[in-house]
């Protein structure tokens, strides 16, 4: 199952799991765009793939995914909790109400539907769930990069909770993923340099690669892994003033 199927990291990962044989359920909000994407999917692979339309920014829309993650005549080997969008803007420009929707996709959605899950996995004595973070779980940057730390460590705790149970669970961090995301939220990423920008499906392949080895945090790509790096090394409040007037610049400002 793959939260946020249809675009950037999600789509790319739908991709990748159906060019590997894997039957798949897709979720977002928009039907039409669903019903496209598992239509596209089944002919090019041959694979079934199921639709589920919900909003993970209301209580409906998270208890609906998890009762069909709860279903164990139809489990679910691996969960992607891809779902997420960040607010366009310093704090005190956001309004409360969709900081606190952030939390909800971010950090409830998470908590619930890994819940939901892990049972079955753990039944069965194997499965995976990756829950999509990103490098600003490392950095100051305001509400959204603190939902994403919140992501890493609850994503820590419950691996090293379930070790040898045969789940695995990892926290995937990219940094800049080029998709159709930024300009549908409206983006200027024009002044972003080249380099920063990764590809969605190497993202993902390189967060295969790092479940498969038993990884819990994937950081995808050697400049980003050396970024990070080197923010350890700098000052806290420095990384808070660059982080944060990119964020309001670059910043999506609609979820996936």
């Amino acid at each position: 199952m793959i939260t946020g199927s249809t675009a950037g990291i999600g789509a790319a990962f739908a991709r990748r799991l159906a060019a590997d044989g894997h039957n798949l359920v897709l979720v977002a909000r928009d039907t039409e765009r669903l019903r496209e994407q598992a239509t596209e999917l089944h002919d090019r692979h041959g694979i079934e793939a199921k639709v589920l339309t919900a909003d993970l920014a209301t209580d409906s829309g998270i208890s609906s995914v998890e009762k069909r993650l709860s279903d164990r005549k139809q489990p679910v080997d691996l969960l992607v909790n891809n779902a997420g969008f960040a607010n366009k803007g310093a704090f005190l420009d956001v309004p409360v109400a969709d900081e606190l929707t952030m939390l909800k996709v971010h950090c409830e959605a998470v908590l619930r539907l890994t819940s939901a899950v892990v049972p079955g996995m753990r039944a069965r004595g194997r499965g995976g769930v990756v829950n999509v973070a990103s490098v600003a779980a490392f950095v100051p940057r305001g509400t959204y990069g603190a939902s994403k730390a919140w992501v890493v460590q609850f994503t820590q705790g419950v691996a090293r909770d379930l070790a040898g149970s045969g789940v695995r669970l990892m926290a995937l961090c990219p940094g800049l993923v080029r998709t159709e995301f930024h300009e549908r939220a409206g983006m200027g990423t024009g002044n972003v340099p080249g380099w920063m920008w990764l590809d969605a499906d190497k993202v993902v392949t390189a967060a295969l690669a790092d479940l498969a080895r038993g990884r819990n945090v994937s950081v995808p790509d050697p400049r980003y892994k050396a970024l990070m790096g080197a923010v350890k090394l700098a000052p806290r409040g420095l990384l808070g003033g660059v982080t944060a007037k990119t964020g309001r610049k670059f910043g999506p400002s609609r979820p996936q």
